[in-house]
């Protein structure tokens, strides 16, 4: 039995093209970006195999790590996404896949400051949530909506309901 010391091997090798080498270099350089993104650029480039260690690249998760300041488990996470998607993919913000879809767009909430700023129904004094979701549905902008969701927006907004 035969026992080995040392750090792990690589098991995701990254291999940029040129093209997507220059692409990265100029996004770590951009003013334009997130901290994040540019962080996961610069990152991809320093575990780039087809560059040497002297140019800047093929280093490992650990010296990535400590020259970037971030978590071990960062450099690995990345590294193991970067061979199924492309490396302008992997380095961009992912789409939340189960994110629920806002119940009132911009269109809904200028429906709903308008009614808030109109007069309110024949034998109420001023606008309940109540009193707004029952109108709002009655008038087809939205099919349900929780009071809270209509609460929530008119914090956001500088309107006042009387």
């Amino acid at each position: 039995m035969w026992l080995t010391c040392g750090m792990p091997t690589k098991v995701h090798h990254i291999r940029l093209s040129a093209d997507e080498r220059a692409s990265l270099e100029q996004l770590s350089a951009s003013n334009h970006k997130s901290e994040r993104e540019k962080t996961r650029a610069r990152i991809l480039l320093l575990c780039d195999s087809n560059t040497s260690y002297e140019q800047g690249g093929s280093r490992s998760d650990a010296q990535v790590a400590r020259q970037l300041r971030c978590s071990p488990n960062t450099v690995y996470q990345l590294r193991r996404r970067t061979p199924q998607q492309q490396a302008p993919a992997v380095v961009a913000r992912a789409v939340q896949k189960n994110r629920a879809t806002r119940k009132l767009d911009g269109n809904g909430e200028a429906h709903l400051v308008a009614l808030t700023c109109s007069a309110p129904p024949a034998g109420h004094a001023r606008w309940t949530l109540r009193l707004l979701r029952e109108r709002l549905i009655e008038m087809e902008v939205v099919e349900a909506i929780a009071q809270e969701t209509i609460r929530q927006t008119l914090k956001k907004t500088n309107s006042s309901r009387g």
